[in-house]
């Protein structure tokens, strides 16, 4: 039996109007130089001035991202890093690159973002650095988890949270380092790509120096190729000329791209509360979302799941919690908050895709239950 067609998908990819795009992508292809130039550095500052922070590093995904802002907050092995489970697999794969040792803290099972409670639980003094991820675009509780901290860094993923805000701020700026992610199916893509704000209260200028060395092999780009010393270890991280064009475009329009997703989001706030076996999440007052899929707690999951997609609906848990696989074993331990959460939660679409007759569509066939 084939599988039901699907009309209604959980992500898809938002590009810019082609009259728009393609002449600024064949100007770059053909203009001599595709990769690392100053569309990058147009890119890094043009990105920076949207989420509020001005000293950002562009990279070619945001799993380098990551991986550069642990190296920058002086995390290496036999260090520990604080983390969730609750995550696409590179965010925890990046503190293994970065030869640390991962310690699970717990989540708050009504949004499956870390508890401040449970990070401060797990604070050694091995602790180099904290990762939180805002997971599906709600934004953690970060003023508590920056006071349980009490200066150890913080490193925001918000992969997810483009767009969303915290205390009345677009995320950017709340912490030492905040990455996000332009993979293909984020609220803003380049194809793929990643961007860094760093808001270290160190010398920040030797701190860019050492993450745009970092991103090209330990090399100086800026000094004479054959005056200059590689003294530390580097990788291929940088983005190049095709793709920050690809972002300059977008971000003409990131703004109302979002701002669908946010009210399509806060549409399924309302229209799904009182439905027998959903509940939907719940977050602190300041925390604004910018609900890059639209998560819901729900019984009888597998059910709910192939109901949907009787409809045309896609739906799904979208990311195995990462201490089920075996390159994490090493950090196993108890999270009653993340069992409970995992077990009943799944995500329906609420893109910039979906539709006001499509989004009641989708609340419509919830209701009918499963």
């Amino acid at each position: 039996m084939s599988a039901p067609k699907i009309d209604i998908p959980l992500f898809k990819v938002g590009l810019p109007p082609r009259d728009v795009l393609m002449p600024r992508l064949e100007e770059i292809l053909y203009s001599g130089q595709i990769s690392e130039g100053a569309p990058v550095a147009d890119f890094e500052r043009e990105f920076g001035k949207f989420v509020g922070s001005p000293h950002v590093l562009s990279f070619y995904s945001g799993t380098a991202a990551l991986h550069t802002a642990l190296v920058l907050a002086d995390v290496g092995p036999g260090d520990e890093v604080i983390s969730t489970a609750m995550t696409a697999e590179p965010t925890n794969m990046a503190i293994l690159q970065a030869g640390a040792k991962i310690v699970w803290a717990d989540v708050d099972p009504a949004n499956g973002n870390l508890t401040a409670q449970s990070i401060a639980e797990k604070i050694t003094e091995r602790t180099r650095a904290i990762m939180v991820v805002h997971y599906g675009g709600i934004p953690a509780p970060i003023a508590d988890i920056r006071r349980v901290a009490k200066g150890i860094p913080v490193i925001e993923d918000a992969a997810h949270a483009l767009g969303a805000r915290y205390d009345g701020k677009v995320l950017g700026s709340h912490s030492e380092f905040v990455m996000f992610s332009l993979q293909a199916i984020k609220h803003m893509t380049t194809v793929d790509g990643g961007m860094l704000a760093c808001n270290m209260a160190k010398d920040m200028e030797g701190l860019l120096a050492q993450g745009r060395k970092f991103r090209w092999f330990g090399i100086d780009r800026a000094a004479p190729r054959t005056e200059v010393d590689v003294a530390s270890i580097g990788y291929k991280y940088h983005m190049n000329n095709v793709t920050a064009t690809i972002g300059l475009v977008q971000l003409a329009y990131i703004e109302q791209l979002i701002e669908r997703h946010i009210a399509n989001g806060k549409f399924f706030d309302q229209a799904l509360q009182g439905i027998p076996g959903v509940s939907l999440c719940g977050w602190e007052q300041r925390a604004e979302p910018s609900y890059w899929f639209y998560t819901v707690l729900v019984e009888d999951r597998n059910h709910f799941e192939r109901h949907l997609a009787a409809h045309g609906i896609a739906a799904s848990q979208a990311h195995k919690r990462n201490d089920q696989h075996s390159v994490f074993a090493e950090s196993s331990c108890p999270l009653p908050g993340l069992d409970a959460f995992y077990d009943k939660m799944i995500h329906i679409p609420c893109g910039w895709w979906i539709s006001d007759e499509q989004r009641q569509s989708i609340v419509d066939v919830i209701r009918k239950g499963w």
